[in-house]
């Protein structure tokens, strides 16, 4: 049986109207999608907009669960409780959620774009990115393969047809040590949602990745200055609720359709953000481990060009070589590159052992 409102209106038409009653003039509708690659017929009776639709497509996907094998900086490995590139998503999802609900945009579109940022992450973190970075000719930047992912590799080659403004957001999220806040709008994402996720992905790096470094051991507590703890407070809680309170209140005092973020705090990140990387991602028990992972991917990526793809499954050895089209050299660089990439890094490891190390036999 159908379901139709007593009002007359579908439900999809009633969450439009909703939108357009709650939401900021500076938020995203639905509505006013630029829309998807391939154009899609609606189904009346659908019960989700589009922005709630691609956010199910990104959770729902094969690149999102494997996330959770894939490092952030720490090596899944060493333990339990350290941040997965999985971890890191859904926390920079929360955060990103929190700031757009109080600014009143549209948390489905923020909750996509955060979901789906970093679909194209490599295994073992930057090490992997620096890396294919190094081995593909054109480059890697793993925003733009996160684009590649949803757009062609994802659902059998077919993509995911995400729609522009959760595809912008996605290839616009990446900052590096660049400016915290850009003048260059070129830079960001064209909605407020997607640049709500660019400062969400750094608040919440900067913040678990100092955690994750005092449970390593790699700092104490009073190695953090002061100076940034005068600003962020000396607690994890602390330091998040402070970054997201300002941004909130600095931007609803200026009510121009642009994030704010006060003197006082942008210093403070910036300088946590510079104290991370003079202190932790250089650290030398993690830049050995990086070493070890670039090691890795160099090595299974100078065999797969010259023997074919190959894989692992269900415990078997598969060969899946193929040759077709092999001898441009452009092909098949692209093609092991997005093979490289996709892996996880448990299967990164299982698949250099049975390329690279002996494995034991008898003869009977």
């Amino acid at each position: 049986m159908s379901f139709v409102p007593l009002i007359g209106k579908s439900i999809k038409q009633q969450l439009e109207e909703r939108e357009e009653k709650i939401l900021s003039p500076f938020a995203a509708l639905n509505k006013n999608s630029s829309g998807r690659h391939v154009e899609e017929e609606e189904e009346v009776e659908d019960i989700r907009l589009p922005f709630q639709r691609d956010r199910d497509r990104i959770t729902h996907s094969k690149t999102f669960r494997r996330l959770k094998h894939k490092t952030q900086v720490f090596l899944a490995p060493t333990g339990d409780h350290y941040r997965t590139r999985l971890t890191h998503v859904l926390e920079v999802s929360q955060i990103a959620r929190t700031i757009a609900s109080a600014l009143c945009l549209n948390e489905p579109l923020t909750e996509a774009i955060a979901l789906g940022h970093d679909l194209g992450h490599t295994p073992f973190g930057h090490a992997g990115e620096a890396t294919l970075n190094e081995l593909h000719p054109s480059g890697f930047r793993h925003y733009v393969h996160s684009l590649r992912v949803v757009d062609f590799l994802e659902n059998d080659g077919k993509g995911l047809n995400l729609t522009f403004e959760v595809r912008n957001g996605i290839v616009r999220h990446s900052k590096g040590r660049a400016d915290i806040l850009p003048n260059d709008k070129t830079e960001i994402a064209v909605t407020l949602e997607g640049q709500v996720v660019r400062l969400a992905d750094i608040i919440a790096y900067v913040n678990h990745d100092l955690d994750d470094a005092l449970r390593a051991g790699i700092l104490k507590r009073i190695d953090l200055p002061e100076r940034i703890k005068r600003v962020v407070g000396g607690r994890h809680s602390q330091r998040i609720g402070a970054m997201v309170r300002d941004l909130i209140v600095e931007t609803l005092a200026a009510e121009d359709g642009n994030l704010h973020i006060s003197d006082a705090m942008l210093e403070a990140i910036t300088n946590l953000r510079t104290f991370l990387y003079d202190n932790v991602y250089t650290y030398y028990k993690v830049h050995n481990e990086f070493t070890k992972a670039q090691r890795i991917i160099r090595d299974m990526y100078s065999y797969f060009l010259e023997n074919g793809l190959v894989s692992i499954s269900y415990g078997e050895w598969i060969e899946g070589v193929d040759k077709e089209n092999w001898s441009d050299e452009r092909i098949a660089h692209r093609r092991v590159c997005d093979h490289v990439a996709g892996m996880t890094d448990r299967y990164a490891l299982s698949v250099y052992q049975h390329i690279f190390l002996p494995e034991p036999w008898s003869v009977r």
